[in-house]
């Protein structure tokens, strides 16, 4: 693996564990195993180097959920596949997080990967919701319903962190899935 991938990688899990304002290049490069001038070789600081990370990561969270909701099966079946894949709830959602940084949120540049996923995600929902609107209950707005679910999920993730326990982020994907309609359609 190049340094330059050691060091997206790096910057990507130190993200996910400690947000923008927790991290220091001196601790993507330890982590990466690479030295400061590998770093600054590669990108012209933290900056830049955090954005390509939070892209990274959203590229990864983007195939991820494209590959349930694109699979065979019901609308509701791909969403409950989606809703209840594995998940480290305690560490959070790797972009969800994100929002929670003031330097992320502060900078257009950094927030921009967060705030295209996020708008993909809902919009990707609601178009697996329209694809069959009678498996669902009558008069449900996919594109409100999408945007309830990622609000859901983003509201599970800090509700379980919270508690230190998944119970919290579990209850709140089996409610939304019971507001759905229930048990999927096999």
């Amino acid at each position: 693996m190049s340094a330059r991938e050691r060091l997206v990688r790096s910057a990507q899990e130190l993200l996910w564990e400690r947000g923008y304002v927790g991290v220091s290049p001196k601790a993507i490069q330890e982590r990466a195993g690479a030295g400061q001038g590998s770093m600054y070789h590669h990108f012209s600081g933290k900056a830049e180097l955090a954005l390509e990370a939070v892209r990274r990561s959203a590229e990864q969270m983007r195939a991820a959920a494209d590959a349930e909701l694109s699979a065979s099966g019901s609308p509701l079946s791909r969403i409950s596949t989606y809703l209840l894949r594995e998940r480290e709830v305690l560490r959070g959602c790797p972009i969800g997080r994100l929002t929670q940084d003031p330097e992320i949120i502060a900078s257009p540049l950094l927030r921009q990967p967060v705030d295209e996923t996020f708008a993909w995600l809902r919009k990707r929902l609601a178009e697996v919701i329209q694809e069959d609107l009678s498996e669902f209950p009558p008069g449900l707005d996919p594109a409100a319903t999408a945007a309830t679910i990622v609000a859901t999920l983003q509201g599970g993730y800090v509700l379980a962190r919270a508690a230190g326990s998944a119970e919290p982020f579990d209850r709140a994907i089996s409610g939304i899935l019971g507001l759905l309609g229930g048990a999927p359609k096999r």
